[in-house]
Parts: C-alpha cells; structure tokens; sequence
C-alpha cells in the first residue's frame, strides 16, 4: 500500500513539474525531454525483461498447483472447475462491457491525442492472419527462438503442453521440475522487486514527458481511464454478488451482512490473504461446513483471481481503443484465453507485479502497445480496491458453490 501511493506521487509531482515547465518556457520543456525520458524508457525495458521468464515460471508453477489441488478429491476439484468458470464469465463480461462503455462516454480527442502521443509505445500495422495462419502459429517449432520474439501465445502453449506433462511425471521428477521453474520464479520476483524499487524514479521520468508531450489533457486523460477501469472493477463485483444469489443460493441481505467484516478487512489491506481469517468466519455464517472451507477458501485466495481476467482484459482494450487498434472477435478471444492463462500464473503476487506480469502478455498477443504499461501502474492503486472487494466476494461465493455439491464424506483433503 505505501509502495503503491509512493509511486502515484511521483507521476504526481513529475506531471505538475513537466506542465510547469512546459507553460514557463515550453523550449526548456522540450528540450529537456532527450535527458529525462531515457530514464523512464530505461526503468521500463527492466520492467519488460523480466515479463517472459516470469510468466513461464509461474505458469508451470500455477498449472501444476492447480492440477494437484484437481486430484485432492471431488470437493478440490468442484472448486478449481468453479474458478476457472467464473474466471472465463467474467472475462467475457469485460469484452462486451467496455467496448460499450468508452462509445457511451468516449475521451475528448484533444485528451485522447495528448495521452496518446505522451504515453508513447507504437502499432505496427499488420494484416490480420488468417484462421489458418493463427492455427499453425500456436505451436512453436522453436519454443526457444517464440520466447526471444515475444511470442507469447505460442510460448504460453507449449508452456502450457510442458506443465501438464510435468504433472504426468513420477513423483520424485516431478519435485525436482517443479521445484526448478519455482527457483527461476522466486529468483525473477526478486529482480522484478529490484526494478519496482526504482519505480518512483522511472515513473516521475514518464510522468514529466507526458505532461511536456501532452500539457494539462494528460491528467483527463488518466482519471478517463481510472474512471473506465472502476467502472468495468464496479461490473465485476456486481456480477460476483450475482453469482453468490444465483449460484451459490444465498440471498443477497444476508451475504452482504456476513461479508460486512471482511469488506472492512479488504479495503483496509487490499489483500485477500489478509482477509482470509475474515473470510472463513463468513463462511461460517453462510453456513458452509468448516472443514470445507478449509480446503477451499485458501485453495481460492492461492489460485482464483476473480477480477483479473476482467480488470486485466480492460486494460488492454482500453489501450487499444486510445491507440485505435481495432479489435476483432478472434483477437477478444486470443485475449480472453492468455487472460486466463495469466491469472493463473499471477497466483499470490503483490499488485504492482502482477498488473505487469498479467497484462503484458495479453496486449503483446492481441498486439497492442505494452509501453503505456509502465505509467498506467501507477494510477493502479485506485482500481485495485475493486479488485480486492471483487476477489473476496468470489472467494466466499465460490466456497459456499462448491461445497454444496459435495457431501460430508468426500471433502477430499490431501492425505
């Protein structure tokens, strides 16, 4: 929490510096941008770096978690099918959503050339590929060579491929794989912290070009967003309260009475594992036997991430609808599938960490700009209060879905 207002701070001062600067002496302004934003370009190919090696790692590590939670029992695996159902509702939830949204309440096109030209990042123009095309370039004939390009698609495939076959392995390969891409993890988070270290500093440098670049505009055009990304965050904790009366079979008055405390918890920490204590005695509350929610409500804190596909998705369409990439279904659905894939892989990440992790993969394979990444983490710790409410309604949601349809005597606990 205090990282994150750190860093909201120094795009602050950066930007009111640069729209100083710039309605002082714009030549001074101008001509200082060849010194500073190199600093901020530089602080963001550090972030970049670490984005393949750290997705890889994780999704073998989030895959093979998952596939030992699938074969705990029936109740493990009824919650992990319940994740993943919910996690590809609400994915597409935002793909229709916000394309609605930003017709209905567009950005001016004085804020929308401003914050485009500041947050810089470029769409080469390609034709769109064929079925065919994209069919054969699912799988890479050089996993190798698919990581050096940024490939990610092909790379998350066969990543994907190797992981479950890991989990088809004897047990004593098996730890020793796994416990390999979990080093390679860790050791990626500890530079990936070493970067974030230096975000205010990379940060205040892209925050003083794009308010050179882009004047007073550039901080419409950031709340337009905010605004855009609270609005779809708002969606997904209607949708999630939706499921809990639909799915789940609690009324809504006595849900949100049980949830009182952990809402407190939540908005307090922004954490769901912090509010995980206050999770389990809502659950308590709704009814749901205790030793089910213990093995599911931590099962959901490590492995679902209700709002990511949703809030990540919105990231990248809202980018790509500021940069003019047009979207086809078939590029919403490539999306849809890494979003996925991403949330799994981000499992028990700080925000900051996985808001890069998670989105870069999705924009580079529907092949929009990752750069304006970089900056938009800043204004993250505004949308990442709709994540956590999100998280923990799904959570409790989930726990009372899935432990309804198992009986007493099956709860499937690891032996």
């Amino acid at each position: 929490m205090k990282s994150a207002w750190i860093i909201l701070s120094a795009l602050v001062a950066g930007m009111l510096l640069g729209i100083g600067i710039e309605m002082a002496s714009p030549d001074t302004g101008t001509a200082s941008l060849p010194f500073v934003e190199p600093i901020g370009t530089l602080w963001l190919n550090a972030l970049k770096m670490t984005i393949v090696p750290l997705v890889v790692a994780l999704l073998v590590t989030g895959i093979t978690a998952t596939a030992d939670a699938a074969r705990a029992g029936k109740l493990a695996a009824r919650a992990v099918a319940t994740f993943i159902g919910a996690n590809l509702i609400v994915g597409m939830m935002t793909l229709l959503v916000l394309p609605l949204l930003l017709r209905l309440f567009p950005l001016s096109a004085a804020a929308a050339n401003g914050l485009r030209h500041g947050l810089g990042g470029s769409v080469e123009g390609t034709a769109s590929p064929s079925f065919a095309d994209f069919l054969l370039s699912l799988i890479p004939t050089n996993p190798i060579a698919a990581a050096a390009d940024t490939a990610i698609l092909p790379l998350i495939v066969f990543t994907a491929i190797f992981a479950f076959a890991i989990t088809r392995v004897g047990a004593a390969e098996r730890a020793i794989l796994s416990g390999l891409f979990k080093a390679l993890g860790d050791a990626m988070l500890v530079v990936i912290g070493w970067v974030l270290a230096l975000a205010p500093i990379g940060v205040f440098a892209l925050g003083y070009a794009l308010a050179v670049k882009a004047g007073v505009s550039a901080f419409g055009g950031l709340l337009h967003y905010v605004l855009m990304l609270s609005a779809i965050g708002a969606a997904t904790i209607l949708l999630g309260l939706l499921l809990a009366v639909l799915a789940a079979r609690i009324p809504l008055p006595r849900f949100l009475r049980a949830m009182v405390p952990t809402f407190a918890v939540a908005l307090s920490t922004q954490s769901s594992l912090a509010s995980l204590p206050a999770m389990l005695r809502a659950t308590e509350d709704l009814g749901v036997d205790p030793k089910k929610a213990d093995v599911v409500l931590p099962l959901a804190v490590a492995l679902f991430r209700f709002t990511s596909p949703a809030m990540n998705l919105a990231v990248v369409v809202y980018v790509a609808w500021l940069f003019g990439v047009e979207l086809t279904p078939w590029e919403m659905a490539v999306g849809l599938a890494v979003a996925l894939a991403a949330a799994l892989s981000s499992v028990s990440l700080p925000g900051s960490i996985s808001f890069v992790t998670s989105i870069a993969p999705i924009a580079i394979a529907m092949g929009v700009p990752v750069a304006p990444l970089g900056l938009l983490v800043a204004v993250e710790t505004f949308p990442d209060i709709f994540r956590t409410i999100g998280n923990v309604i799904a959570d409790v949601a989930a726990t009372k879905f899935a432990a309804d349809g198992v009986d007493s005597d099956s709860r499937g606990e690891t032996p």
